[in-house]
């Protein structure tokens, strides 16, 4: 017996909260993200907004002007965890094998519920749209890619201002059939270099892919090829993972345009530094290890860290190591697409401290005093000298 199993996704999921928080923007052109004279970024947008072409990664003075009267909105990231749970919550009453991938997104597998699968589907989205307000898109498959698949190709076909609230059902035994015609990229496991190199040999789509041996694939790609030939047939075994460790946290930024300007680099690394730093404390934990992630203008990637001392969870200290390994590895000039950094090795935020050592104690109450101002008046409310418009 196939497993059924659903892929949900919150549609625009931080905007859609927001017009929780303030109804009066439902239906409006708007946006959360940083301001744009500190080189902010859209970090999700509505979906009218997506209209006019706004997406989340731009910066926010792209976005203004595509739109000048763009409604810009702080953030408040701790009441999207406390919405991302009630989501959950609602998820685990249908069944005990879900599995939450991040923020907005979840697998569940429903074999076991005995009704039609459109029905279970339906019951679902209509469910959390009653009980905590917000849309959400379905795909369902009998296995974890092609419902992932399945529900990112049944968002993509909206072309509304409003959420897709879209479910998507591939039929047991027609994966391959409906995988076929869609881009490469759309398998897990193929970037843009991996799909550059298959359109090299001529393949545009799943099905062209299709056409390869297992032994050409594996000649092309090693050990992942075979994952790949069976991924374009639609084939897919991996369970349920109920694991919830968080292995590491980080924050990445791929910029609208490359670049070799190392003012903005390091002004984007200090954001991103203080975002890892927040959701460290917020999540309770410190890691001891600190990583940058570079993604160059051929697509070329690479990861660099730095072991620290002992566990950190204070900005400071994660964009000072951060800067370290920026300026030993960046491989000037080169363009930057995308840059990262993350904190992993994680436990609970203990540090040895001398006995006249105060700085760390100090800077720890400050920060967790600043996240509480965040928490309960947005992102923007207090701001570092160094981010500040100069005059």
């Amino acid at each position: 017996m196939p497993r059924t199993i659903i892929h949900l996704d919150l549609d625009a999921f931080f905007c859609s909260v927001e017009e929780l928080l303030n109804p009066t923007l439902k239906n409006q052109v708007f946006a959360v993200g940083g301001r744009p004279n500190n080189r902010g970024v859209i970090t999700s947008c509505s979906y009218a907004a997506r209209q006019y072409g706004i997406r989340s990664a731009m910066p926010t003075a792209k976005a203004l002007a595509l739109f000048p009267k763009l409604i810009l909105v702080q953030s408040h990231h701790n009441l999207y965890g406390e919405y991302s749970k009630k989501v959950m919550t609602i998820l685990h009453d249908n069944s005990p094998l879900v599995e939450q991938i991040s923020i907005d997104e979840a697998f569940m597998d429903v074999t076991d519920i005995q009704s039609e699968t459109r029905s279970v589907a339906e019951a679902l989205q209509g469910r959390i749209a009653r009980e905590v307000g917000l849309p959400c898109s379905i795909g369902v498959a009998s296995n974890k890619l092609v419902a992932k698949i399945a529900n990112d190709f049944g968002k993509s076909r909206n072309r509304s201002a409003k959420p897709p609230r879209a479910i998507t059902i591939i039929e047991p035994g027609s994966e391959a059939e409906f995988l076929a015609p869609l881009k490469v990229q759309s398998l897990w496991g193929i970037g843009p270099k991996t799909a550059q190199k298959l359109q090299t040999l001529g393949i545009k789509t799943i099905g062209d892919l299709t056409k390869l041996s297992q032994d050409s694939l594996k000649q092309l790609f090693g050990k992942m090829g075979e994952e790949i030939y069976f991924r374009a047939r639609g084939i897919d075994d991996s369970p349920i993972n109920l694991e919830h460790e968080i292995k590491s946290i980080s924050n990445e930024i791929t910029f609208e345009r490359d670049t070799i300007e190392k003012d903005l680099l390091l002004n984007i690394l200090r954001s991103i530094s203080d975002k890892v730093g927040q959701r460290l404390r917020e999540a309770q934990l410190a890691g001891t290890t600190v990583h940058l992630k570079l993604r160059y203008s051929d697509f070329s990637t690479i990861t660099r860290q730095i072991k620290l001392h002992q566990a950190t969870d204070q900005d400071n200290e994660i964009y000072e190591t951060a800067v370290k390994i920026l300026e030993k590895h960046w491989q000037q000039p080169q363009p930057i697409r995308l840059i990262g950094v993350g904190v992993c090795d994680l436990g609970k935020p203990y540090r040895q401290l001398n006995l006249w050592d105060h700085k760390d104690i100090e800077e720890g109450q400050l920060l967790r005093a600043v996240d509480q101002l965040r928490s309960k008046y947005g992102q923007d409310i207090i701001q570092r000298g160094s981010k500040l418009k100069k005059k």
